[in-house]
């Protein structure tokens, strides 16, 4: 996920925020509290892998997994935070990694699904999660995560989970580095459709085009309008031009104004990505509905 939002705002957000009583972690609360898995679990495992997914689920807390798509050139549903191979993690197939310079020249939409699987981008680690386990990973086809993630539970006796699916489109990456809105969505219905999984899935984006097209195509379609922006709920809800299932900010732009006003609307407030125990008991307090996370480890100290 990305911001674009400067300290200065978000302390002015956070100063504007209204009391609340707190509400604490209750069973009740437990059972219903939607802990999402961020790109599987980022800060413990390769990014958006089999690995990664995997052991989100070996949290029982976690109910939902969290992931993004980029799309092929043989138009295959990929697993990735970019539409490209990142300088920051992968590696070409002959070990090199990849510079920033060639991220231009290694866009899936221009590559097939065969070429992109080769590349390596888990060994390298992350230099932003210190925790992270390097190891050799290679991009994912959703298809892939579901199938190993439903073989999971069932030989773990383990409850399904739901999937935040990502649609990652802007204008500029337009029949360039991503199909156009409609056919993107497109793509992601039926896959999620033709695997099983439309009833546990919610389609998310900071893009309200797709939203709006997947909204068009199947109105039961559950839905999440990601929010990086300080403009507000009713603003960010009407560009979107209809209600969506859960409204997902930025964690720092969360007040108890703005959960009460999601709530009043009947949506359900879900921020990302909080990865301290401190913001997450902040934040339950304020009374989310669910809390996107890439240290799926730390739910159980927030929970005691």
């Amino acid at each position: 996920m990305r911001f674009f939002l400067c300290f200065c705002i978000t302390l002015i957000l956070f100063s504007c925020s209204e009391p609340n009583t707190r509400q604490d972690m209750t069973p009740e609360k437990a059972a219903s509290f939607d802990w999402q898995g961020h790109r599987g679990a980022r800060g413990l495992l390769p990014e958006n892998t089999l690995p990664a997914f995997l052991k989100a689920l070996e949290f029982p807390q976690v109910k939902t997994l969290e992931l993004d798509l980029s799309v092929s050139a043989d138009s295959l549903l990929v697993v990735s935070h970019e539409p490209w191979m990142s300088h920051h993690i992968c590696s070409h197939p002959d070990g090199r990694p990849v510079l920033e310079a060639e991220e231009g020249s290694l866009l899936h939409f221009r590559m097939p699904y065969e070429e992109i699987r080769k590349f390596d981008c888990g060994s390298r680690g992350n230099a932003r999660f210190a925790q992270q386990k390097a190891m050799p990973a290679f991009k994912p086809l959703l298809s892939e995560v579901v199938e190993a993630v439903e073989a999971y539970c069932a030989e773990k006796g383990r409850e399904k989970p739901r999937y935040n699916i990502e649609i990652k489109s802007e204008p500029a990456y337009d029949g360039v580095k991503t199909p156009a809105p409609a056919e993107f969505a497109r793509l992601v219905l039926e896959e999620v459709t033709r695997l099983g999984i439309k009833e546990r899935a919610c389609i998310q984006s900071f893009d309200v085009r797709p939203l709006q097209a997947l909204h068009r195509m199947d109105s039961t379609l559950y839905t999440a309008l990601l929010i990086d922006n300080p403009n507000g709920v009713d603003a960010n809800l009407a560009e979107l031009g209809y209600l969506p299932d859960v409204y997902s900010p930025y964690y720092q732009l969360v007040t108890a104004n703005v959960v009460a006003t999601v709530h009043a609307r009947g949506l359900k407030l879900i921020p990302w990505t909080v990865n301290d125990t401190t913001g997450m008991k902040a934040l339950i307090a304020l009374g989310v509905d669910g809390i996107i996370t890439d240290y799926p480890d730390l739910i159980e100290l927030v929970e005691e």
